[in-house]
């Protein structure tokens, strides 16, 4: 076996990872593990001709903001990527990586940085897909995430950003699906906590005997639990019991609303941030009673709802059926159908003579996904100072696409970007949510 080649590195930066980053011999060398103002000596593990990889082996000189990891697997399980960091200081590298995103890809400064949104640190996944797998050298079933630098399952014990309730199943999911027919058959568990229910969406890629079933049952009765199965897409998802299809919803109390879902819709990943998301983006848009406000890749209604209750007129988009179906079927049961109207559209092939179709809207609001909306950025560049909202927010959860996007809005449309700031969606993950505002 070769020697190791070890570096002593000074860390200047953190990357999207979570990974220090350091400079060697003319190239970068990203070190899992490290903090920026740490010198460490470091393992090379993969070398590129423009880059390097290393682990950290020891820290010379260690960072202030270094914290002792509370979870016993971090830097085997790929859950998180941050524990060892203060988590203050996370959001700042989370703030200082949306702002280097805009000025660097986008070419934007935003007017003000808003106060960064921060919740829970332990505790807050209500979402999450657990992989599992078979392991007859461990001795049998592993349920977890996958290993930080690796496609094998983690062998863990608990997890401290699931809820504690959920953790405390990790261990008994691994005999209840080793106790199954076809243990190497069940590939992973969707766990979907609501406000009074918790759904594990079982996916199994052979038949359930009725012995299974039994299993389930008795599982689910012992640990407060409600099962659903999938056992191809998940269209097929369905619970065990039919009358438990509709236990899944959560509460915005400010609204006076509790939207209800199922375990393969999305949602937000962090209950106590969504609240306090919803409200931020209200806030910014300054609703008023009059107003008809868009509300761009709309989900299951998450934000249009909330704005129901404000607003005059709200029209949901989102490319989802099954999401679009779901936003009706709440806009009913909230009492808001008549101030609500939802659609299906692909929202990545719009364009301005759509968006002028659709009449003048007072706001938008736009939550895409990670891909962005360039197209929708595109089309409110070329609308006329009078067909344009007063106000646009725009929710993202990918710094790179949202700088893309602001870059279109500024140099291409004239528009403003009066206002930027991060969230902590995903604490101790490298993951950077944030919300901007846009003015014409």
């Amino acid at each position: 076996m070769p020697e190791p080649i070890l570096h002593t590195l000074d860390i200047e930066s953190l990357d999207l990872e979570g990974r220090g980053i350091a400079h060697h011999d003319g190239k970068v060398v990203f070190v899992d593990g490290a903090l920026p103002g740490e010198r460490v000596v470091a393992r090379i593990t993969r070398r590129k001709p423009s880059y390097d990889k290393a682990q950290l082996e020891s820290v010379l000189r260690a960072s202030s903001q270094r914290v002792t990891p509370p979870c016993p697997h971090f830097g085997v399980c790929g859950g998180c990527a941050m524990q060892h960091l203060d988590p203050a200081a996370q959001m700042a590298v989370k703030q200082r990586a949306l702002e280097d995103a805009l000025a660097h890809l986008g070419k934007v400064t935003p007017g003000q940085i808003l106060p960064a949104m921060q919740g829970p640190d332990w505790g807050y996944r209500h979402r999450a897909r657990l992989s599992v797998r078979l392991v007859h050298k461990k001795g049998g079933v592993l349920v977890g995430f996958r290993e930080r630098r690796g496609s094998y399952v983690a062998d863990i014990h608990e997890c401290r950003v699931l809820p504690p309730h959920v953790s405390a199943l990790l261990v008994p999911l691994r005999g209840l699906v080793g106790g199954l027919s076809r243990p190497d058959r069940i590939p992973q568990i969707e766990v979907a906590v609501g406000d009074q229910a918790t759904v594990l969406c079982l996916r199994h890629m052979e038949p359930l005997t009725d012995a299974d079933l039994l299993r389930l049952r008795d599982f689910a009765g012992m640990h407060n639990i409600i099962w659903w199965l999938q056992p191809k897409g998940p269209e097929t998802a369905h619970p065990l019991d039919p009358a438990q299809l509709d236990a899944l919803a959560y509460a915005l109390p400010a609204y006076g609303l509790r939207m209800h879902y199922r375990p393969a819709d999305f949602t937000q990943v962090n209950p106590f941030i969504n609240q306090t998301l919803i409200a931020r983006a209200l806030m910014l848009l300054d609703v008023q009673p009059q107003d008809r406000v868009a509300d761009l890749f709309c989900g299951l209604g998450n934000f249009s709802l909330p704005l129901a209750t404000q607003a005059r007129q709200v029209l949901g988009i989102e490319g989802s059926a099954t999401l679009v179906a779901r936003a009706r079927e709440d806009a009913i049961r909230q009492g808001l159908a008549e101030r609500t109207e939802f659609t299906e559209l692909n929202l990545f092939e719009v364009d301005a003579d759509w968006l002028r179709s659709l009449g003048y809207f007072d706001l938008m609001l736009i939550d895409p996904p990670r891909e962005g909306a360039f197209a929708v950025a595109q089309a409110l560049a070329v609308l006329a100072p009078t067909e344009r909202p007063r106000r646009v927010v725009y929710v993202s959860c990918n710094p790179a696409t949202l700088a893309r996007d602001a870059g279109c809005l500024v140099h291409d449309g004239g528009w403003t970007l009066r206002a930027v700031g991060a969230v902590n969606m995903f604490p101790h993950t490298a993951h950077v949510e944030s919300i901007a505002v846009f003015e014409p």
